[in-house]
C-alpha cells in the first residue's frame, strides 16, 4: 500500500481544463482516454518528467489508481504538484466524463 501522503482527488473535481497525465500503457491509452490528457507511460516517466509542467496542478490517472499513485509520489518528491485521481479511468468513465479513443473506435477503459 502507498503512504497516506499521496494526495488524492475525486474524478468530479478535475477541472475540464486541468492538466491530466495518463500513465497507462499504449494499448490502454488507445482504447480510451480523457480528451485533454497527456500520455506518458509510467515506465517512461523518469526520462520524460521534464515534459510535465511544474507551474500548475497535475492530475494523474491510470486504470484504477495504483500506477498513478506511484507517479504522484515520485513527482511530488521531486518538486511537482500532483494528485492521484481516485479510481482512475474506471471512475472517470463511470462518472460520465468525456473520453475518446484512437482510430475512431468507441472509447472504453482497457
Amino acid at each position: 500500500m502507498f503512504e497516506q501522503s499521496v494526495p488524492v482527488v475525486e474524478v468530479g473535481t478535475v477541472p475540464e481544463d486541468g492538466y491530466v497525465l495518463d500513465v497507462r500503457e499504449q494499448d490502454e491509452w488507445r482504447a480510451g482516454h480523457a480528451p485533454q490528457a497527456v500520455h506518458i507511460p509510467l515506465h517512461d516517466l523518469a526520462q520524460r518528467a521534464g515534459e510535465v509542467p511544474r507551474d500548475r496542478q497535475v492530475y494523474v490517472v491510470c486504470r484504477v489508481g495504483g500506477r498513478s499513485a506511484q507517479a504522484v509520489q515520485a513527482l511530488n518528491e521531486a518538486g511537482w504538484k500532483t494528485a492521484n485521481v481516485a479510481g482512475g479511468m474506471q471512475a472517470w468513465a463511470l462518472a460520465g466524463r468525456p473520453m475518446e479513443a484512437e482510430g475512431g473506435a468507441e472509447p472504453r477503459v482497457a
